[in-house]
């Protein structure tokens, strides 16, 4: 299924940020596709504060993957950039495998080289708007739990 959100400002970015986190479990993997400065972080961080996770989240461009750990029982957020990585052979050095199954994997620019890694990611498209900078348009594509839990 497919949904349509449009956001005004960061903290609505991060608001349906935090709305989905609260809807995902463990093994969940969300790719994220903007250009740059789309939004794609400012929405993972909105997604870290409903896992109540340690630490700050930035974006994981120099370092490609990061792994913050939750402060409760819940599931870990494993946060991946895959801008500069353009090969199946890069992504599976990474072992994201293995992490999936007690984490949230949410990665950046991730489409067409991770899709393989769990049965139904959540495919999700941040498009800017060229005549207001803060406008976000988010086109989530998602099971349907999912986007009635976003509607």
């Amino acid at each position: 299924m497919t949904l349509n959100i449009i956001t005004s400002n960061a903290e609505e970015t991060k608001a349906l940020g935090k709305k989905l986190g609260s809807l995902l479990k463990a093994g969940d993997c969300v790719l994220l596709d903007g250009e740059l400065g789309a939004g794609k972080t400012t929405f993972t961080q909105g997604l870290a504060s409903a896992l109540k996770i340690k630490g700050d989240v930035t974006s994981p461009t120099f370092v490609i993957a990061r792994e913050h750990k939750s402060l409760t029982d819940g599931p870990n957020l494993v946060h991946v950039d895959a801008y500069r990585l353009s090969t199946l052979a890069e992504i599976s050095h990474l072992d994201l495998v293995t992490d999936i199954e007690k984490a949230i994997l949410v990665v950046e620019w991730g489409k067409g080289l991770v899709n393989d890694l769990v049965a139904e990611p959540i495919h999700i498209k941040i498009d800017h708007d060229n005549i207001d900078e803060n406008k976000r348009e988010f086109i989530i594509n998602a099971p349907e739990l999912i986007i009635k839990g976003l509607s």
